[in-house]
């Protein structure tokens, strides 16, 4: 019998369940005698109830059990939770006194809870939720005819948090009739896998709180739809849907008034069709959707690459976050630089592979982003190779295929191709992935032919048993991978290389390094390398990270150029993060053994302009600055210079301070100092100064110290001064340099 509890105006004040016909009418007709101060009622979890203003009850979740919903797994339990579970933060936010709660036994349980059928019958489904934030793995769903219709998360995504449940709801109106069921999921097990879910309601009057999965549709009439960013706003899932399917989700911190700036995604493949953007949740009163604008321009592009940080030398994105240099190759006549990208947001995120090219390593294009994450994971770092044999069956000998290898970031972490004969549009490989897990978070693989085994080998960094290695793995086709060896000590993005020894006619040794840029020198057989050198340091500076080398550059260049991730950040600005200049590595003769050394490329050259050179001088303590007059934005200095014993040479560049001491042989540079022996009683310096950061060279490239500095836009003023004794110079030359950037 329908039983009413002793507070008629408590928020759950009657119980109603399913009983013969005559009991449901009774039970009806006391409602309508009932007036409550609330409109809440309590439920069994396996009904549908309507309260006295109309809305429909589908569960509280005050029973002792789950009723007709079915579990499985091991996360629900077999009940409602009371709040709390052993090990949980303080739960709260949750009407009456159950819940579901998914943290049973922590969260590595996993389960699902499913209700019986139901009709909608209500515009709105309103719930209260919370727990962690992981879209299709910790989620609330209404499926109809088992299809995922409408989906909800918690709130949290990162260590602290709150377990607090909040409202929300769904817009069903275009559901209403249709016979539907709610899932409760939980297949996350880290950090916030679980999820909590209270009091699911069907009503007339549109509940507060935030739309859920909020859409608007667009008839593509131009190349790209405006997202409205401001940064540091809460990130909302952005799913672009075509024909009713997703076909990329991003996590977006759109502005619910006015952006900080736009983000544009393209669409163009899908000009002259309707595409529709979902968003997961959006504030009452946000303008979000409301606020995105089809344009076929780029936004604001009249002002594109003469912001006041953009970096005018060293390549950085258009909008949005760059990271690590991905797949460095020369393809067709072109350099062709792919990169860690986040088209929507000015920090790091939605890893897309960006894509640039350049005839001349100077001078780049940006054409878009290549790849994009998919139901595999996010696009994590890799490499690219042109498979002159076609190996892999992707292209033809006539049209060797340009071949991406990348790591897709989901669980599992596995590595993936997409490939292109033409070297614009990329297709993935319908097998990938082509290997799969070895250990979580395994990424970054660094794919070469190696010519005497007549195979592919695979560096590749694997986590095992806490230990960071790289794996070496060999393939005939790119596509069928197996285990060769391994070595242990480097964490992330490995490169591995053969160079020549200079002044060791014949002698070329192998170099393995990794995301620090410290590396290794030693041999290679085709399956394992071997050391000759211990762990030797790298760029001597800091925000560089993640370089690569190009592969595929013809024989008769010769060269290994190197890029890195510069760590340049540019807040206000709708870029951040961008890339060094392309650097040449060699391997020198010392007497501790063969070292790499690091120079610009001579294609650098190309940017002078207004030229000053200063010959043989010598300064001394007091002497007037050699280069008072000299006042330049973009900066490249040369010094060839003896030193005094304990002389300190001071360069100062744009307020930049550079002191050479040739006392210890080190150079001191905005807070670091580093090892910079002379050479044959000389120090060659090589400087460069851009709006975010330096390059310098010493030490005929054995020492290079990267710094992210963002001089004072006013400070154009260069500068030489000695200290305790004189320096004289073979050579000083200054060289303004032009923008590498197309003209306004």
């Amino acid at each position: 019998m329908p039983h009413l509890e002793s507070n008629p105006s408590s928020p759950r004040s009657l119980l109603l369940t399913k009983r013969p016909a005559g009991r449901l009418i009774l039970a009806l007709a006391m409602v309508m005698t009932l007036r409550f101060a609330s409109s809440g009622v309590r439920a069994d979890n396996d009904l549908v109830v309507i309260d006295h203003q109309g809305d429909r009850v589908i569960a509280d979740f005050e029973g002792p059990d789950y009723g007709r919903w079915t579990a499985t797994g091991d996360a629900f339990g077999s009940g409602p939770a009371r709040g709390a579970l052993p090990g949980q933060m303080a739960v709260d936010g949750f009407q009456g006194k159950g819940l579901v709660n998914s943290f049973l036994n922590g969260d590595g349980s996993t389960g699902t809870l499913t209700s019986p059928e139901f009709r909608i019958e209500r515009p709105y489904i309103a719930f209260l939720i919370g727990g962690g934030r992981i879209p299709g793995k910790t989620a609330l769903r209404l499926l109809v005819e088992d299809s995922v219709v409408r989906e909800a998360s918690g709130t949290n995504t990162q260590p602290g948090g709150t377990e607090t449940l909040s409202p929300e709801f769904w817009d069903v109106s275009d559901l209403q009739g249709r016979t539907a069921r709610i899932q409760i999921v939980d297949q996350a097990t880290g950090g916030w896998g679980h999820i909590n879910v209270d009091q699911i309601v069907q009503s007339d009057r549109k509940p507060a709180g935030p739309t859920l999965n909020a859409t608007r549709a667009f008839q593509v009439k131009d190349r790209y739809l405006l997202l409205p960013i401001r940064n540091g706003a809460p990130k909302r899932v952005v799913t672009l849907l075509v024909n009713g399917s997703p076909v990329v989700r991003n996590d977006v911190e759109l502005a619910d008034g006015a952006p900080d700036w736009w983000a544009p995604m393209d669409v163009g493949a899908f000009k002259n069709g309707s595409v529709t953007l979902q968003v997961d949740r959006l504030p009452a009163g946000s303008t979000a959707l409301d606020g995105i604008q089809s344009s076929e321009a780029y936004p604001d592009a009249g002002g594109l690459y003469r912001e006041p940080l953009r970096g005018q030398f060293h390549f950085s994105p258009r909008r949005g976050w760059n990271n690590d240099p991905n797949g460095l190759v020369f393809f067709n006549g072109e350099y062709h630089l792919f990169f860690q990208h986040n088209p929507y947001g000015w920090g790091w995120g939605n890893m897309h592979w960006g894509h640039a090219v350049s005839r001349d390593l100077v001078h780049w294009e940006e054409l878009g982003d290549v790849l994009a994450p998919d139901p595999l994971g996010p696009m994590f770092s890799g490499s690219a190779v042109v498979d002159l044999q076609n190996t892999s069956g992707l292209g033809s000998k006539e049209h060797p295929p340009l071949v991406l290898i990348y790591t897709a970031a989901g669980d599992p972490t596995v590595q993936c191709l997409a490939s292109s004969t033409e070297g614009r549009r990329f297709t993935k490989y319908s097998g990938n992935p082509v290997l799969r897990q070895v250990t979580s978070g395994n990424r970054d693989p660094k794919v070469f032919w190696h010519a005497p085994t007549q195979r592919w080998v695979m560096p590749l960094y694997v986590e095992t048993n806490k230990v960071h290695t790289i794996q070496f793995f060999g393939s005939p086709n790119l596509k069928d991978w197996t285990f060769l060896s391994r070595t242990d000590g480097y964490y992330e993005c490995p490169d591995f290389f053969e160079l020549p020894v200079a002044g060791s006619e014949g002698t070329r040794k192998w170099v393995l390094t990794a995301a620090s840029s410290e590396y290794q020198v030693g041999t290679f057989d085709g399956t394992r390398f071997t050391p000759e050198t211990p762990k030797l340091p790298g760029h001597r500076g800091r925000g560089f990270y993640a370089a690569q080398t190009f592969s595929d550059l013809p024989a008769s260049d010769g060269r290994r150029i190197q890029i890195g991730w510069f760590q340049t950040e540019t807040k206000g600005m709708p870029f951040n993060q961008s890339m060094t200049v392309p650097l040449e590595l060699r391997l020198a003769a010392t007497a501790e053994g063969p070292r790499l050394t690091w120079t610009p490329v001579r294609e650098l050259e190309a940017l002078r302009k207004s030229p000053r050179s200063f010959g043989a001088i010598q300064v001394a303590p007091g002497n007037p600055n050699p280069l008072a007059g000299v006042n330049a934005e973009l900066v490249e200095l040369r010094a060839d210079f003896e030193p005094g014993a304990n002389t300190e040479t001071i360069f100062t560049i744009r307020g930049a301070r550079i002191t050479y001491h040739a006392g210890t042989q080190e150079l001191a540079v905005q807070g670091l100092r580093a090892p910079a022996p002379l050479q044959n009683g000389h120090q060659r310096l090589i400087v460069f100064c851009d709006r975010t950061g330096l390059e310098i060279f010493a030490s005929d490239g054995l020492t290079y110290i990267p710094v992210p500095f963002q001089p004072a836009s006013a400070d154009q003023s260069l500068a030489i001064e000695c200290l305790g004794g004189t320096s004289k110079f073979g050579s000083l030359d200054v060289f303004e340099l032009r923008s590498a950037w197309p003209e306004p």
